[in-house]
């Protein structure tokens, strides 16, 4: 028997109570995970935005169920379940509770975070005595039950929304999303703790930028870095004066689009032609990227392209969420078909594998997109 992660938010969790709580559902793009879910195994569900962990759910069987449990996703992968236990938000258990005594929640610098555990799912346990672990807690939380305060916004939240789209004469249902406002930050009075934050950002995003351009020399490519981070150092090499690096961009672009793609974070270069464009983002504002990108498909439409978003494991969701904007998603080329997220734990391992077993010179750029994740809603059968 395995644990497995079963994500919800407030409103899909309602929903899933109201519907009888007998099927569980996900999406598409998680079908290889769901391949090795087998009953008897157990589903844990959690709750994001008010992070509660509020019920167990043992599987029975995969399901062809196609019946309409949830408003606003079909969530297509499903599975007959037996529920267990099940909490209403407020008297769930808090995933604070479980700092120190979990394999992805080992102490505060995971806080937030949770090694990317909770991201997506179902994802399996990797310890079994961590679903053990919360199991016995939600047992004591449906037995002594303390009642605990939730964000009625972040329970009501709804991450995607239906729009219509039309192509020729057809109207064409999206997924898009409309995310939350960030909150702002205090313009005066910043702390110390708040300045070493941007500062252990600024040096992350160096760092990320350098290895990507160091990839891109190893494999043979001219280099552009975006023009106000070209006197940036790494470990003593100072980005703009590292070998293949141009000082200019390919000429066949027209001013526009120049001056759009002169600020992506990294580019890949063969000839007049880019191969490949990162953007790099350490903060919430993940949007600044895409807009970038947004921007060069939209001056250069038959622009076939490379597009990657590299940004910490822990903001996969917001980058789902900014990239199935309606302004992005409504396209005619969707930005999330042709953009793809990687996450800085991934590149790392991968650049990692590389440089042991002497790889890059034998790479194709095509590598990046099997790496990436890609969150466009698949095309129907």
């Amino acid at each position: 028997m395995n644990y497995w992660l079963d994500l919800f938010t407030g409103t899909t969790w309602n929903e899933f109570q109201k519907s009888g709580s007998t099927i569980s559902g996900f999406r598409k793009r998680m079908r290889n995970a769901a391949a090795k879910v087998q009953p008897g195994d157990i589903l844990v569900c959690y709750l994001t935005g008010v992070m509660r962990w509020v019920g167990a759910l043992e599987v029975v069987r995969a399901t062809d169920d196609r019946s309409k449990i949830w408003s606003d996703e079909d969530f297509p992968i499903r599975f007959e379940v037996k529920p267990l236990i099940q909490l209403h938000p407020e008297h769930g258990v808090p995933m604070l509770e479980l700092e120190g005594k979990v394999a992805f929640y080992t102490g505060p610098k995971d806080r937030g975070k949770f090694k990317a555990f909770v991201r997506s799912s179902p994802n399996r346990f990797t310890n079994p005595k961590d679903g053990e672990l919360i199991l016995s807690l939600l047992k004591q939380a449906q037995t002594s039950p303390v009642a605990r305060p939730v964000d009625p916004k972040k329970l009501a939240r709804k991450p995607l929304y239906t729009a219509e789209q039309k192509k020729g004469k057809t109207t064409v249902a999206t997924k898009v999303s409309v995310p939350d406002s960030e909150e702002p930050e205090e313009q005066t009075g910043k702390s110390t703790a708040m300045t070493e934050q941007e500062a252990t950002a600024t040096t992350r995003h160096t760092e990320i930028q350098y290895n990507l351009l160091a990839l891109g020399v190893d494999m043979g490519f001219d280099l552009w870095v975006a023009r106000n981070d070209r006197s940036k150092k790494w470990q003593g090499k100072t980005l703009g004066e590292l070998p293949r690096m141009v000082s200019e961009l390919p000429t066949q672009f027209n001013e526009a689009t120049n001056r759009t793609i002169e600020l992506i974070d990294v580019l890949w270069l063969k000839g007049n032609s880019i191969v490949a464009a990162f953007e790099v983002e350490c903060t919430t504002a993940v949007y600044s990227g895409l807009l970038r990108m947004s921007d060069l498909l939209a001056l250069q439409p038959n622009l076939e392209i490379n597009l990657f978003l590299v940004a910490p494991d822990e903001r996969q969701d917001k980058v789902e969420q900014e990239i199935l904007r309606p302004t992005f998603a409504l396209r005619e080329k969707p930005l999330a078909k042709v953009c793809g997220f990687i996450s800085f734990s991934k590149l790392m391992e991968k650049l990692d594998g590389i440089r042991k077993l002497g790889l890059a010179t034998s790479l194709k750029p095509d590598f990046l997109q099997k790496t990436a994740e890609y969150f466009a809603e698949d095309d129907e059968d």
